[in-house]
């Protein structure tokens, strides 16, 4: 952004590629405000970047209430005055096939990962329409286009995060507002990380079972998708809008090793 210390909202920032993002845009020198609905995690999150000398806020906020989502909208502009770029990264999964899919699974799925993001954008959206600048990064999902078989209503939704990303890319345009997507594929976070503990697994084990994933032949880490994150996000992309970028090791056009976590 054009702005010295633009402020950044990033939910889902309590952990994984969420805070990823958070360190990243800190370090760049943003103010960065971070939305989670796990309390310990946001604030382990905003602890880590008070640490580094960075100007943090951390924010309650559960993104599937639209309510929440105006809330931590009003306190980032309550705190900072403005906002210039939102990363929608909270999200959820489901696993398991269509045919075992429940009523309450696509309510849980859609309420985080499509309205969540959608309440999100909408939160910011007059902020950055009366300051006639703003960045929007959604995060979507390599799966989204290519398809896998335990995560039907995880792919749909993430799919649907990119049709977002066009309209509203061609929707604001005109108000100095860019809007994209990044879309990672199996990435090696918390979740994976405590998932293996619970399991008995060391996340050394952890590693070397996924290996040869991708063509670059291992899973993603959360700094490297935060990177792509914040050049979305910033003055280098300041002609980028409307697209979605695959962040994915070359998963997406082969070597689809099936990712073993």
């Amino acid at each position: 952004m054009s702005i010295e210390h633009p402020v950044t909202v990033i939910t889902g920032a309590g952990a994984g590629i969420g805070r990823a993002c958070a360190v990243r845009f800190a370090r760049e020198g943003a103010r960065v405000v971070v939305v989670d609905r796990t309390d310990a995690d946001g604030r382990e999150t905003v602890e880590l970047l008070k640490s580094k000398e960075a100007e943090a806020l951390f924010v309650h906020a559960d993104v599937s209430a639209e309510d929440q989502c105006r809330h931590f909208a009003e306190l980032a502009c309550d705190a900072f005055g403005r906002i210039d770029v939102l990363v929608a990264n909270a999200g959820v999964r489901v696993f398991g096939t269509l045919l075992e899919s429940t009523e309450a699974d696509w309510d849980k799925i859609l309420g985080v990962n499509l309205k969540g993001v959608s309440f999100s954008c909408k939160a910011v959206l007059p902020r950055m329409i009366e300051q006639k600048s703003g960045a929007i990064v959604l995060i979507g999902s390599t799966t989204a286009l290519t398809g896998r078989t335990n995560m039907p209503l995880y792919d749909a939704a993430k799919f649907g995060v990119l049709s977002l990303t066009r309209s509203l890319a061609a929707t604001y345009g005109k108000d100095g507002i860019r809007v994209n997507a990044v879309c990672p594929s199996f990435t090696l976070t918390d979740f994976h990380f405590r998932k293996a503990a619970a399991q008995g697994i060391s996340p050394e084990e952890l590693r070397e079972r996924n290996k040869g994933y991708g063509l670059l032949g291992r899973p993603g880490e959360p700094e490297e998708i935060a990177a792509v994150v914040s050049f979305m996000a910033g003055k280098d992309a300041s002609f980028v809008t409307g697209q979605y970028l695959i962040v994915d090791g070359g998963y997406s056009i082969g070597a689809k090793t099936s990712q073993r976590s």
